[in-house]
């Protein structure tokens, strides 16, 4: 087997993609044991450095809370909770799998979960667990996005691969789902995504990707293998470097 391309890797999971498929909301976990069974067997089996950041979204939107009048830095900092209970099901999922893990969150709760500490995070990976990082950038107004991008350059991870869910297998020039006629990118440049308004990530990830160099791997997490195929470099989704 060719080596992997990448020796240590952020792997981007919505919150959504943890939802219930009937209701789009809560934590199915048949979901997140699939999750983790890839995640867990692709570290195993290819010996690449994996942190996980996790979304909140199948529980509690803090930008969707805004809009119904919640004061919005108050209901983000209710969506990093809802990252926290994300990340320990998946954690929970892993360990049932015989995969060391350990959660670091940007919000001090010693009880649940240790501090985010790079230099820490860094020693867990090079000892084979699984990070998984939680509560977002510990900041209102940021998303997850943002804050994959943010660890994966405090980690000097090689790749950020962002798994989406809704049946789009990369990026197009329009959304597949509303337009038959999108065109799909097997390359593309951060530059490129900024210029043409593409929905793939927020522009602060983007950009901050961008500065430090970092490429993106966009791809279905939801299709058997691929995740251990983002992981190990094969050309799956979309390329963005």
């Amino acid at each position: 087997m060719p080596e992997p391309a990448y020796r240590r890797v952020v792997l981007k999971l919505s919150g959504e993609a943890f939802a219930d498929t009937n209701t789009g909301y809560g934590i199915d976990a048949g979901i997140v044991g699939r999750i983790a069974e890839e995640t867990a067997k692709a570290r195993a089996e290819l010996g690449v450095e994996i942190a996980v950041v996790v979304g909140g979204g199948n529980i509690f939107r803090g930008l969707a809370g805004s809009e119904r009048g919640m004061d919005r830095a108050r209901a983000d900092y209710m969506g990093m909770l809802a990252t926290v209970m994300n990340a320990l099901a998946l954690q929970d999922a892993l360990e049932n799998l015989g995969q060391p893990t350990r959660v670091q969150t940007a919000i001090t709760m010693a009880q649940v979960a240790e501090p985010f500490i790079p230099l820490k995070a860094i020693r867990h990976l090079e000892k084979g667990r699984i990070v998984i990082f939680a509560a977002g950038t510990g900041n209102p107004f940021f998303t997850t996005d943002t804050t994959a991008a943010l660890r994966a350059a405090e980690i000097s991870a090689d790749a950020i691969l962002k798994g989406t869910h809704s049946g789009v297998d990369g990026i197009y020039d329009s959304d597949p789902r509303k337009n038959a006629g999108a065109v799909k990118f097997d390359r593309i440049t951060h530059r490129e995504i900024i210029e043409r308004d593409l929905s793939v990530m927020d522009t602060a990830a983007i950009a901050l990707c961008r500065e430090n160099k970092i490429p993106i791997v966009v791809f279905d997490v939801t299709h058997p293998g691929n995740i251990r195929g983002a992981v190990a470099g094969q050309t799956i989704g979309t390329l963005v470097n």
